[in-house]
């Protein structure tokens, strides 16, 4: 597994095996490809609305929650629907944890769709997802910079680029200790989908 070295405009943060694994080239050009052009073809996506403020806007992205059948996503606070595992993305949930040895029952699709779309600061903190949560992040298409900053010193802020193809694992106490976006750009960009494979807590797999 690679340690990660990541960089800003004044420092450099190592952060530890027991926060993050990452795998560039997890899945090969040619796979990658191939997975995205089902992913955007099949799957079911959704826009959902959000609060903001005193507002109802739409949420800057498409979703989908695939799972076991007493699985449930939640985007944006909200409920999403369980659609049943696709042949691809469970062959593709069996071989992570084959490789790594971890557990999924859920994936949460996320569909950026150009620059303008995005997810804000947060953390995936619910109560469903354990103490400890172990997230699988798979990244197809467009390479978009994935930001981290410290909950409680947002100075502390770093980016890694998430090519096609690659993997990466959150785990331990980052989501207790860190946030993390996809931000808007002002570059024009391609399409983008992010897989995030999970544990649900509460339902048995």
């Amino acid at each position: 597994m690679t340690q990660l070295t990541l960089f800003d405009t004044e420092e450099f943060y190592e952060f530890p095996k027991d926060l993050l694994e990452y795998r560039e080239n997890f899945l090969s050009r040619d796979e990658a490809d191939q997975l995205k052009d089902v992913l955007l073809k099949t799957t079911l996506w959704e826009q959902r609305t959000q609060k903001m403020y005193d507002k109802t806007v739409l949420t800057p992205r498409l979703t989908a929650w695939y799972g076991d059948a007493k699985s449930y996503g939640t985007v944006d606070n909200n409920t999403s629907q369980t659609n049943a595992w696709t042949p691809e993305l469970y062959a593709l949930k069996e071989r992570i944890e084959k490789e790594f040895g971890y557990q999924f029952n859920g994936v949460l699709l996320n569909l950026y769709r150009d620059n303008n779309d995005s997810v804000a600061w947060h953390r995936d903190k619910e109560s469903r997802y354990g103490k400890r949560p172990v997230i699988a992040s798979i990244s197809l298409g467009q390479t978009r910079n994935f930001d981290f900053r410290k909950k409680d010193h947002h100075q502390s802020k770093y980016s890694l680029p998430l090519p096609n193809g690659s993997l990466l694992i959150m785990k331990g106490d980052l989501q207790e200790n860190w946030e993390h976006r996809i931000a808007k750009s002002s570059i024009p960009m391609e399409v983008r989908i992010n897989l995030t494979f999970r544990l649900l807590q509460n339902i048995k797999v």
